[in-house]
């Protein structure tokens, strides 16, 4: 059965000129974003972060499937409980423990220039915490068991998508992925099928936010893309 079609949306009637300005424009706002690792406990609006879960579920993803779940946490006592399971994971991955680290001396000298370490306090300051879950199965309907297709790659966009939109409403974020995640899914509630992704981080830079010198150096266009 073929379903039914409906007309492809018009698009603004840009001259290619104004094309070129709006895209500039896009690049000159994105290019202000970077990982904060240093929160206000400002409030923000409930809205704004539920409008850039809106924008996120716009992504392209397989089969319009939409396989993705978005946990936002605002609790103080969530957030304390997955700060404190984070940071477990953290020291070991750092080696804090005394333990043997589990994360390769390559991979921590790559990290060295971004100075991170296993403390995790912005998990607390900040005002939300989302959790992004990859649905395995569900469908369009979740109902549990219809296979999703292209989970990562869908879920992936999405997440993008949400942290340009967060970023568009002035707030600052950062992709937190500690290793192995599954207690965010107990924490979360979120059943079986899905897969803890990242925590994106969101609210107001504190005070004293900087931004590592490493971090401001980007690939120029040469390097990162290529004219066939």
């Amino acid at each position: 059965m073929t379903e039914k079609h409906h007309p492809f949306p018009d698009l603004p009637a840009y001259s290619d000129e104004e094309r070129v300005s709006r895209a500039r424009a896009a690049y000159d706002q994105l290019k202000t974003r970077h990982s904060c690792r240093d929160f206000a406990a400002t409030p923000v609006p409930r809205e704004v972060i539920e409008n850039a879960i809106r924008a996120a579920g716009t992504a392209p993803n397989g089969a319009n499937h939409q396989p993705w779940h978005f946990a936002v946490i605002a609790s103080p006592d969530k957030k304390r409980a997955i700060r404190e399971a984070a940071e477990a994971e953290e020291r070991r991955f750092y080696g804090e423990d005394g333990d043997k680290p589990k994360a390769s001396e390559q991979w921590l000298d790559a990290l060295a220039p971004i100075g991170t370490d296993a403390s995790k306090p912005f998990l607390e300051t900040a005002p939300y915490l989302i959790a992004c879950f990859a649905q395995r199965t569900g469908g369009i309907e979740e109902d549990g068991e219809t296979q999703n297709y292209y989970v990562n790659e869908s879920v992936g966009i999405a997440c993008g998508m949400l942290i340009t939109a967060l970023h568009e409403a002035g707030l600052a974020t950062l992709t937190h992925t500690p290793s192995p995640m599954g207690f965010l899914r107990d924490l979360c509630g979120r059943p079986k099928n899905e897969k803890p992704l990242m925590i994106v981080v969101a609210g107001l830079p504190g005070e004293h936010a900087t931004v590592p010198e490493h971090a401001i150096r980007k690939k120029p266009l040469k390097q990162i893309s290529s004219w066939l």
